[in-house]
């Protein structure tokens, strides 16, 4: 089934052409990855297609059958609104007819007819897994507090309720700008996974390229201000872009080969350009401009060489705690040059709050950190805060240094116009205001203030969040060659695999165990980690073993004897119990769902019960056994 087709699509904002002429659509059960740099146009183009903004030319068709869904990237909610509901909310009618249900069983002489025809509702409906299944999505995404006001949040916990509501909506296409920002990465894996074994139709924005890699069936990238469509996943991408690359090359070293046969015949002199050829020489003037190769950016800068000393960060056996609850414990780390280390651990336990301690903008309960006189810190903070929005681009670069002093040749010093020109600000852009850039180029231009301050030490807080695949080149690029101490706390499991060289990983209970390199190096030893652990567990011999393992060489006592015959008597009373409720259970009405609750407790319980008592009974009764024999 065909979900939409779009044709001739055009888009231009503050005077500048995001696309022109895009046509393009979906068929049921794709998923679509939306690539391109920053600010050309990827979520422009996705709201397009859900009917949010209106495009300048083309149109939009639906079909009729389809549902869709998206996801924000500054989702909204509304006031005094709690996590719980506003996630069941995305399924509104089946949320009011659960409301009624119960309102109406609460209540003496309620229409039967009305709860009937309720229950039916919700049962074609599969209505009463929606409150669990709410509650299992929203604890996967690491969500815990599920009755807190959903406004009182922050906009990464927001975020995280509003992709819970997009998944639990189930629409036909789910559209989701940025998912993975916000997510831990055991988070990000379980929405790998799971949009993985869903069978809706997917079109995203995505910086994770192990993320984009696991889910795309087709790749689209905006480029030039037009598409350009690779079927596969990103590393296929990857390679028929090389490709295409490549025939692009031969492509215009073949016109350039035209070009100056062309231009040899022009210049013959002045018989060759009668009127009758003016046709001929238009043509060429359009194969001059066609034949200007188009080279992309290639980003590498050496920095941070400046001198570091023998003391850099020296934190020992610092601990922190915020409104009660143990971030870190007793930890120790003596930084020194070309550290390269990775924090990662589940949101909320603490890996921002180490990083201002490591810099001394917070203080450790206790322990004590230790900052050499010649650092020179890079903070590069989640929140884009010190750009205003009337300032140009390079002016605001400006309020930082005029140039960076590498130190070496005769490309000594690198302008802001030279950053600006590397990190893929043209030079028409670097005079354009703040206020005219997309988000991900506010948070590029913030990342080179942090970097024109020229750091010997750089803490990075997420820096890939909004960052398109090409800037993360260019970052990765830079940081392969940053010659001082580097800190990064992340979730993007390809560039800690790329820049990091050291784990410490947050296990949420106020320890960080270190591991030597990668992401993937991480995992792998907590694999080992887990497959020895249960190795151990089963080979551990419990306590009740032991006890059969000895009962062979002993008499039951007369204590033992008292229980198996107390045993013998409460196991039937215990089975009868069991049976009532069973049976009364049956034949509850549906409308008296508290009563329903407290007899499926109670029948849990007495379930328990009978287990623990009837293995007690078999291993008496099994060890008197023996004793006869």
């Amino acid at each position: 089934m065909t979900i939409f087709s779009s044709t001739g699509l055009a888009k231009t904002y503050n005077d500048r052409l995001l696309f022109t002429s895009v046509s393009f659509g979906m068929e049921e059960g794709e998923r679509v990855g939306i690539i391109g740099k920053n600010g050309a146009g990827k979520t422009t183009l996705m709201k397009i297609i859900a009917g949010l903004v209106e495009p300048d030319e083309g149109e939009v068709i639906f079909n009729n059958s389809a549902s869709l869904e998206f996801l924000d990237q500054l989702p909204e909610f509304d006031r005094n609104e709690v996590v719980l509901d506003a996630v069941m909310k995305a399924r509104q009618e089946m949320f009011d007819y659960l409301n009624e249900y119960r309102e109406l069983c609460s209540l003496k002489g309620s229409d039967q007819d009305r709860i009937q025809w309720l229950m039916n509702k919700i049962d074609t409906g599969d209505g009463w897994n929606l409150e669990p299944e709410a509650k299992k999505i929203l604890t996967m995404l690491g969500i815990k507090d599920l009755y807190q006001d959903v406004t009182t949040l922050s906009g990464g916990l927001r975020k995280r309720v509003a992709l819970a509501r997009a998944l639990l909506s189930k629409p036909t296409l789910l559209i989701l700008d940025e998912p993975t920002n916000h997510l831990d990465a055991d988070s990000v894996q379980w929405l790998q996974d799971y949009l993985m074994n869903s069978s809706q139709s997917i079109m995203f924005v995505t910086h994770d390229r192990y993320f984009l890699d696991s889910i795309t069936t087709r790749i689209v990238e905006i480029d030039k201000q037009r598409i350009f469509n690779y079927p596969g996943n990103y590393q296929t991408y990857l390679e028929q872009k090389e490709a295409f690359t490549k025939a692009e090359e031969a492509t215009v070293t073949h016109k350039l080969t035209r070009l100056r046969t062309e231009l040899a015949w022009l210049q013959k002199g002045a018989k060759a350009r009668r009127s009758k050829q003016k046709s001929r020489i238009d043509w060429i003037e359009e194969l001059r401009k066609s034949a200007k190769r188009t080279k992309e950016k290639k980003i590498k800068i050496e920095l941070g060489k400046t001198f570091l000393g023998s003391r850099i960060i020296d934190a020992h056996s610092i601990t922190k705690s915020i409104g009660g609850k143990l971030l870190f414990n007793d930890f120790t780390y003596i930084a020194k040059p070309k550290d390269r280390i990775g924090i990662i651990g589940p949101n909320g336990s603490g890996k921002t709050t180490l990083l201002n301690v490591l810099c001394g903008r917070d203080k450790a309960d206790d322990g004590t950190v230790k900052l050499g006189a010649s650092i020179n810190f890079g903070f590069f903070e989640q929140e884009v805060r010190d750009l205003r929005p009337r300032d140009s681009v390079i002016g605001s670069l400006r309020q930082v240094a005029d140039y960076i002093d590498v130190g070496v040749g005769r490309d000594r010093y690198l302008t802001t116009k030279d950053l600006l020109e590397k990190f893929l600000f043209p030079a028409k852009q670097q005079s354009a205001l703040i206020e005219t850039l997309s988000g991900g180029e506010k948070r590029r231009l913030a990342l080179l203030r942090v970097l024109m301050a020229n750091p010997n030490v750089l803490l990075l807080d997420e820096p890939t969040n909004d960052f398109d695949i090409q800037t993360l080149n260019a970052l990765e690029n830079y940081l392969d060659d940053f010659y001082g101490t580097l800190i990064i706390v992340s979730h993007d499991r390809s560039f800690l695999d790329r820049t990091v060289e050291f784990i410490f990983a947050f296990d949420g209970n106020g320890n960080i165990k270190e591991y030597p390199g990668n992401y993937s190096a991480y995992l792998e030893k907590k694999e080992i980690e887990k497959r020895e652990a249960a190795r151990l567990k089963a080979e551990f011999k419990p306590e009740k073993k032991q006890r059969e393992k000895n009962s062979v060489s002993k008499k039951l006592t007369y204590k033992e004897k008292r229980e198996l015959e107390m045993l013998e008597k409460e196991l039937p009373a215990l089975e009868e119990r069991k049976a009532g409720i069973e049976k009364e259970l049956a034949n509850c009405p549906p409308e008296k769902y508290q009563q329903m609750e407290q007899l499926s407790n109670q029948l849990d319980e007495i379930s328990d019960e009978l287990d623990e008592k009837t293995l007690r009974w078999l291993e008496l009764d099994e060890k008197a056994e023996m004793l006869k024999g």
